[in-house]
């Protein structure tokens, strides 16, 4: 088995009219930040808000008359099952996605809508999988892997060429690996192009399974990532056969980078991305020795995060930048102690978010009170500041 070039070139004529090329922008913003020339890829703007458009579709069009008929099954942790759904309805083929359980409700809602039928099973990705095994052998659906099938590679390799032609002085392209289909089609794709551009990959620590099938090691993946588009215990054959010539190095990224991406996605260029698609800013971010000064491009997967995991990591953003913080202060429980604090820290311009007053911890005096006060600062100094004033005024903190 294998993709070549001519296969991807024949995909994007497949797929032509069908499926939309995002844009490539210069982010001035993360080149100031980074060090490098940053590229981004908005794949985020897909109809179903991933780049696994253009693998469904070129999948789906192969199908035969027969096939079409019988319908469709999936496993998919909610992009590849929306983008089949939505083609899927499109072209009259039927579709069933298996989704593990846990998929964030924005992804099992959005593939309902398209007209898919959504089967929760499976504790992980691979359990999913199971089960969509089992109905295409009870049922007789044609089985589409969301990555291990060459449709699908050639489809996603499209999405290199329409990098290349946008961006064609790239030095570096890092592209996030779940089961590798993107990668390894991009990366065909690019080095047709350009035969010295550079292939990094990023996976979550979690599930570093293409690392570890790099170092003929069994994959040790588990847990709950916010990258859970691309948490696969076991990378596709076809994909990692393609492309782990390719590539140059894998950078393992944890999830406080994966946060971070999405943030600062959100905060500086006013975009969404969801956990796996923001992985090529964490590893820029993690790693940012390895990219300065050289033009890097950023492929942003997808943007479909549910609203209040965004909201969440905006806020846990905002606590490690200190500009939410608590004030732990140990006091006496009298009238007028609480309006007292409010003033230092109001004259110090910080604002109180939330206050908890607790009178039942033991290590506090029966007539004592713990508070905590949540503040919005400016930033570290500013919440150093605050802390100083408060000290000065003769209160105890105990945590700040």
């Amino acid at each position: 088995m294998t993709v070549t070039f001519d296969d991807i070139l024949a995909a994007k004529d497949r797929i032509a009219g069908q499926v939309d090329r995002t844009p490539v922008r210069y982010s001035r913003k993360l080149s100031l930040l980074t060090g490098a020339e940053v590229w981004i890829k908005y794949d985020n703007l897909h109809f179903t808000g991933s780049f696994k458009e253009r693998g469904a579709l070129n999948r789906l069009l192969q199908l035969t008359p027969e096939e079409r008929k019988r319908g469709v099954v999936a496993a998919s942790a909610g992009n590849h099952a929306q983008a089949l759904a939505y083609h899927g309805g499109r072209l009259g083929v039927p579709v069933t996605i298996v989704m593990p359980e846990g998929t964030p409700f924005v992804k099992i809602d959005g593939t309902r809508q398209h007209g898919a039928t959504v089967v929760i099973k499976g504790l992980d990705f691979s359990g999913s999988t199971e089960e969509a095994h089992r109905l295409r052998d009870e049922k007789g659906y044609i089985f589409i892997s969301a990555f291990d099938d060459e449709g699908i590679v050639a489809g996603q390799g499209v999405c290199g060429i329409e990098f290349m032609e946008d961006a064609p002085d790239l030095d570096v392209l890092i592209i996030p690996i779940g089961g590798g289909g993107l990668i390894a089609g991009s990366a065909i794709a690019a080095k047709a192009m350009k035969p010295d551009i550079r292939i990094f990959g990023v996976e979550a620590a979690m599930y570093p399974s293409f690392t570890a099938r790099r170092r003929n090691e069994p994959p040790r993946c588990s847990g709950q990532t916010i990258a859970e588009g691309i948490a696969i215990k076991a990378v596709g054959e076809i994909p990692f056969a393609l492309v782990n010539p390719l590539i140059e190095e894998v950078l393992v990224c944890e999830e406080a980078d994966f946060e971070k991406g999405v943030a600062f996605l959100a905060t500086m260029e006013r975009t969404v991305a969801e956990g796996a698609g923001a992985g090529g800013l964490a590893a820029l971010l993690a790693y940012p020795d390895k990219f300065k000064g050289l033009k890097v491009g950023i492929e942003l997967t997808g943007g479909n995060i549910d609203a209040r995991m965004l909201a969440v990591v905006l806020n846990r953003e905002l606590v490690r930048e200190k500009r939410l913080i608590v004030y732990r202060i140990l006091g006496d429980d009298r009238p007028g102690m609480l309006s007292k604090m409010s003033a230092v820290i109001g004259g110090l311009g910080g604002n109180i978010i939330d206050v908890v007053h607790n009178r039942l911890a033991l290590d506090v005096p029966a007539k004592g009170a713990e508070f905590d006060i949540m503040v919005e600062t400016r930033g570290e100094a500013h919440a150093e500041e605050i802390r100083l004033g408060l000290e000065e005024a003769g209160y105890e903190l105990r945590m700040g």
